[in-house]
């Protein structure tokens, strides 16, 4: 079977989890580069990591080290070009959320798919444990009937020193606050698997922290199959929960986590606890993988080999972006946004906050 060479590009805190993925494919995947814009950084982590070749320049390690694979961990206004840029130099890429800044960028990185055939996918580990491909399996075959309502929470906490980082709070570098850079992570998990939305009416807020974006946001949502759910999405809570409930005609699903999770994390509640069937079907969880960077890379190391689609690539990566872009819409417009209503031409195309998010004073939300 092929081995695939990888480069990474970006090393701060996160380029660790996937050195980690690439650990994990059982040398699939070779990390043979990282680059960074400091030196002394990009030679300490590979130094740290036993990677052969350290780069400042993003353009020059793509040249020399002729990529497969390109893992893409850097400031997140960064994301699309560097995408396009690997796409273009014959290399597939996982790219850390968030994957760009706009629906405009999106379809500019599916035009560089369809003329490279390449393909970057973005990562949404969430969706890669086994446990939630046993339990979106018994949502799809109806085992719990008709989802009805869902709540999902992801309720953390950040720091003025979090923030002081200069890329971060800003619409140009960070794309976003919670409900683009944390949030995200919890409302792809749940689209993934309640599917289709329709409708989203949202509110968005700078409640506490000195930055430009929001720190809190929320949302009411209709999803194609009838159900209903509530969002929170916040930087602003010192017990940090990350929280999904799903609440079918059977049963009460339920996920407790953090920042990753595995079966344990999981709970049934069934509407009748004489359903043993239903008892059963849920207990046959395969060998547990948790939601983690290396599940996503061994799927598109399978993609690879396939030839096929990633999971997080085109129309389900655009379908998240989408909402996302919904969600600020509705927030900073005051009115019910409705999938497909986003078009080319409209100020939210091109721009997450649509030119309309509020300017921020440098006291702003502090009493």
């Amino acid at each position: 079977m092929k081995t695939y060479r990888s480069v990474l590009v970006g090393t701060g805190g996160i380029g660790d989890a996937h050195v980690a993925a690439v650990n994990a494919t059982a040398g699939r995947v070779q990390l043979v580069a990282a680059c960074d814009i400091d030196a002394t950084r990009a030679r300490t982590f590979c130094d740290r990591h036993k990677i052969p070749a350290a780069h400042t320049d993003y353009a020059t390690m793509l040249q020399v080290e002729k990529p497969d694979i390109v893992l893409i961990a850097a400031p997140p206004g960064l994301h699309a070009e560097m995408s396009i840029a690997a796409m273009e130099a014959g290399a597939w890429v996982l790219c850390e959320k968030p994957l760009c800044a706009s629906l405009a960028e999106f379809d500019r990185i599916e035009a560089a798919e369809k003329r490279t055939g390449r393909r970057t996918a973005c990562v949404f580990q969430m969706r890669f444990a086994s446990s939630n491909t046993h339990i979106r399996g018994l949502l799809t075959e109806g085992k719990f009937g008709r989802p009805l309502v869902a709540v999902c929470n992801t309720l953390w906490y950040r720091d003025d020193a979090y923030y002081a980082v200069p890329w971060r709070g800003k619409w140009s570098t960070e794309l976003g606050g919670p409900t683009m850079s944390q949030g995200i992570h919890t409302m792809d998990h749940l689209l993934h698997l309640l599917g289709d939305w329709t409708e989203v009416r949202a509110v968005a807020e700078t409640l506490y922290h000195k930055i430009e974006v929001e720190d809190v946001s929320m949302a009411l949502v209709k999803f194609a199959n009838g159900a209903r759910a509530s969002l929170i999405n916040s930087t602003l809570c010192p017990r940090q929960e990350t929280y999904m409930r799903l609440d079918c005609e059977q049963a009460t699903i339920e996920l407790t986590h953090l920042y990753a999770y595995k079966q344990e994390n999981w709970k049934l509640t069934l509407a009748d606890p004489a359903n043993q069937g239903l008892q059963s079907a849920w207990n046959a969880f395969p060998p547990d993988v948790g939601s983690t960077h290396g599940a996503q890379l061994n799927a598109m190391v399978a993609n690879m080999d396939a030839g096929t689609v990633p999971l997080t690539s085109g129309p389900e990566a655009r379908r998240t972006l989408e909402f996302l872009t919904a969600l600020y819409k509705s927030a900073y417009t005051g009115t019910i946004v409705t999938r497909g209503s986003i078009q080319p031409g409209d100020s939210f195309y091109t721009a997450l906050h649509g030119g309309l998010a509020p300017k921020r004073t440098k006291d702003a939300g502090r009493a």
